[in-house]
């Protein structure tokens, strides 16, 4: 999924104990077991931190049962999201510590599913750790403190941006089976990633949503493909604009791009009768009205801040569990790409209770995957006014 080796390297680096050691890995594709391994070593000062033998190096679909029961005592769950809440039950059923990447689903079934294991874990005891980074940044956690404390008085409407060049693509290759391809070309298939704006834009709409204390409960918005138009390009948009209503009418506006040339940029910002707070852009401040800026800086990165607190939380006994929010955060995206893919409003309820499972029939290499090419060798994607997306 692209986080696993760094994830990997950040929980052998934690700050909380030595006593850390990477002792199974697990892929769909033993390739890029062997990549990962190779990648993380050559990043460690301590060899002995690394004990991975080839009889605890595990591919296929069913990878991830074979590293869970291989005597671990914590799994890091980083393949692409659309595996996430399989992958998370069998862990919790297992009784294992979780760390897990964003987004922890790609639909409403997803989700109720890992709110389901998550309460298994907590009743375990098990800690449950979620790459919602944010969370352990000191400038967003400066920022996002003091508006929850009321500092900026009543939220206007707040507003995100996820907006970047876009990310890698991987064309077919000869004697690829139709479902290896969408495995290695995982970020244009919503099976596998959910497109762009629950893959990425999660970081930001979970940023606001932290902000306001709550989630939304309607979203309508626009989306759709200007650049992303090749055979490779699977079925993801390339856009979205999203208009999103809190329970108490505050609107927060949301907006996702992967498109070159364009203005790129990602941060949350809340506007306030008394002013407006910024955590976007490499930027931290409360501007309040009549007053000079009050700032901060963004501190050591997330990412390995992160695991730092995980860890310690472990050998203090205390429970840490951020499985909640981190499905809250993911539940918040989809809606936004229900509204954009169908082209209509979608309240949070009919969203959350939504039974449209995007995972295939069965999963194998010579299974056939949700969506397939048409004659044309391109894929259908979704039409605003005709889809059905929930």
């Amino acid at each position: 999924g692209g986080r696993g080796t760094g994830a990997a390297i950040e929980a052998l680096s934690n700050k909380a104990t030595g006593n850390v050691k990477l002792v199974a890995m697990a892929d769909a594709f033993k390739d890029r077991v062997d990549d990962s391994l190779q990648r993380i070593q050559a990043h460690l000062k301590d060899p002995a931190r690394v004990d991975v033998p080839e009889e605890r190096k595990f591919a296929g679909f069913d990878c991830h049962e074979k590293a869970i029961h291989s005597g671990v005592d914590m799994v890091l769950l980083c393949t692409p999201p659309g595996f996430r809440p399989m992958q998370f039950e069998a862990a919790v059923k297992a009784s294992k510590h979780v760390f897990m990447e964003k987004p922890v689903a790609v639909d409403a079934p997803g989700v109720r599913k890992v709110l389901a294991a998550n309460e298994e874990a907590k009743k375990k005891g098990l800690a449950v750790a979620v790459g919602l980074n944010m969370h352990h940044t000191d400038g967003f956690r400066e920022v996002v403190s003091r508006v929850r404390d009321g500092i900026l008085g009543r939220l206007l409407f707040l507003r995100c941006y996820c907006n970047n060049a876009g990310v890698w693509v991987r064309p077919r290759e000869p004697g690829q089976t139709e479902m290896e391809y969408q495995m290695r070309n995982w970020y244009y298939f919503n099976w596998l990633c959910g497109d762009h704006i629950v893959e990425q834009n999660v970081h930001l709409l979970d940023l606001v949503n932290w902000m306001k204390g709550d989630h939304p409960v309607e979203a309508n918005g626009m989306g759709g493909r200007q650049v992303r138009k090749g055979k490779d390009h699977g079925e993801t948009f390339d856009h979205h604009a999203v208009e999103f209503t809190y329970a108490d009418g505050t609107k927060m506006f949301s907006f996702s791009r992967h498109i070159p040339g364009c203005w790129n940029h990602g941060g949350g910002y809340a506007h306030g009768t008394q002013g407006f707070a910024n955590a976007g852009g490499g930027q931290f401040s409360i501007q309040l009205k009549g007053k000079d800026p009050t700032t901060w800086e963004h501190g050591e990165g997330g990412h390995q801040v992160e695991h730092d607190d995980l860890f310690a939380a472990l050998l203090a006994g205390e429970p840490y569990n951020e499985g909640d929010y981190g499905a809250v955060a993911t539940m918040t995206s989809i809606l936004g790409r229900m509204a954009t893919y169908s082209g209509k409003v979608v309240t949070w309820d009919e969203g959350i209770r939504s039974d449209q499972d995007l995972s295939p029939a069965r999963y194998a290499w010579d299974a056939e995957p949700p969506v397939l090419p048409g004659e044309d060798g391109f894929y259908p994607c979704a039409m605003p006014g005709v889809t059905k997306a929930w």
